[in-house]
C-alpha cells in the first residue's frame, strides 16, 4: 500500500500545475521589447466611466504544463504503487504507464481559455463616446483625464489614471 504521502502528491502537483494564464500581458501598460523606445500616437481622452469586465484569454500553454506534469506525476506515484504492490518492476513498469495516463488525463481537463479580469471604460475623444474593453483593475481607471497610446489603426490602450492601494502585510 503507497504511503499517504504519495497520495497527497498528485493533487498538490495538479493545483500548483495549474499555471493558468492571468492575462497580465495583456495589460494596457505592458509593452513588447519593439513597442519600447519607439513612436507611438497618444491622445488625451476623457474617461467617463469604468466598469467591471470579464476577458477570454488563451490558457493552452498552462492547459500543456498541467497534461505534462500531470503525466509526470501519475508516472511516478504509479511506478511506486505498482512496485509496492507486485515487489518487482513489471508491477513498477505497469504502474508508471497507467499512472502517467491517468496523470495526463486528469491535466488535460484543465481548460483551454480562462476569464481574467478586466475592465469596460467608457470614454469621450473628440465629442465621440466611445468604448474600450482591457485587462486589468477597475482601481487603475477613474473617471477624467487618461492618455490612450494607439500602436495600430483600431488599438486602444488607455493607460491608467489611478493606482491600486497597496495590499495590507
Amino acid at each position: 500500500m503507497p504511503s499517504k504521502r504519495f497520495l497527497i502528491i498528485i493533487p498538490a502537483i495538479l493545483a500548483l500545475s495549474g499555471c493558468q494564464n492571468n492575462g497580465a500581458d495583456l495589460q494596457s501598460n505592458v509593452y513588447t521589447a519593439g513597442q519600447v523606445n519607439t513612436a507611438q500616437g497618444a491622445k488625451v481622452i476623457n474617461i467617463l466611466a469604468v466598469q467591471p469586465a470579464k476577458v477570454e484569454v488563451d490558457n493552452t500553454q498552462g492547459k500543456q504544463a498541467t497534461e505534462l506534469l500531470g503525466g509526470l506525476a501519475g508516472a511516478v506515484t504509479g511506478g511506486v504503487v505498482g512496485h509496492s504492490v507486485s515487489k518487482n518492476s513489471n508491477g513498477t513498469a505497469v504502474g508508471a504507464v497507467g499512472g502517467g495516463l491517468v496523470g495526463a488525463a486528469a491535466g488535460s481537463l484543465a481548460p483551454g481559455k480562462v476569464l481574467v479580469d478586466g475592465v469596460s471604460i467608457t470614454y469621450e475623444y473628440q465629442r465621440n463616446t466611445l468604448n474600450s474593453v482591457q485587462v486589468g483593475q477597475l482601481c487603475q481607471f477613474q473617471p477624467g483625464k487618461a492618455i490612450v497610446i494607439s500602436t495600430g489603426p483600431t488599438s486602444t490602450r488607455i493607460q491608467p489614471n489611478a493606482t491600486c492601494p497597496e495590499p495590507k502585510s
